[in-house]
């Protein structure tokens, strides 16, 4: 049963009236990680294509091994420690055991995406100070 109850319903509407000051939240996280990150070599991030507004929900970084001397698992690892919550971009369903057996069509970007790719805490209530802290600990992978 996927029909909406009219308490999520009222909910989901009260949402409605703050989602232009989330996506702005957002927005503005997505700015300061970009910032921060994307001159260091072997960080990439998603860019917003011309024509487009993008509501930044979630900021995801792509690390280039070869260039960066870490990866995305040592960068998660580091923000564990910390008890930071990040994680690495969604597995190919080509890749989940259920559909193992399968027919796919791949070419490789969605495992090096998924190899590469890590989802950075992006949440609204995420204040300045702790955007500081998991920046520095990811710049303290590539010293």
């Amino acid at each position: 049963n996927y029909r909406m109850s009219n308490i999520v319903a009222g909910v989901g509407r009260g949402q409605l009236e703050v989602l232009p000051e989330r996506v702005k939240r957002k927005r503005e996280i997505f700015q300061i990680y970009f910032d921060e990150l994307n001159q260091i070599p072997g960080i990439e991030f998603q860019p917003e294509l011309d024509g487009t507004k993008s509501n930044k929900w979630l900021t995801v970084i792509k690390v280039n091994p070869e260039i960066a001397n870490t990866n995305r698992e040592e960068i998660r690892l580091k923000l564990e420690e910390h008890n930071i919550e990040s994680r690495p971009v969604w597995k190919p369903m080509h890749l989940q055991p259920v559909f193992k057996e399968c027919k796919s069509f791949e070419n490789g970007i969605s495992e090096k995406l998924f190899n590469n790719g890590l989802c950075l805490p992006s949440g609204t209530a995420m204040t300045d100070s702790e955007l500081s802290k998991i920046i520095d600990l990811i710049k303290a992978c590539f010293k």
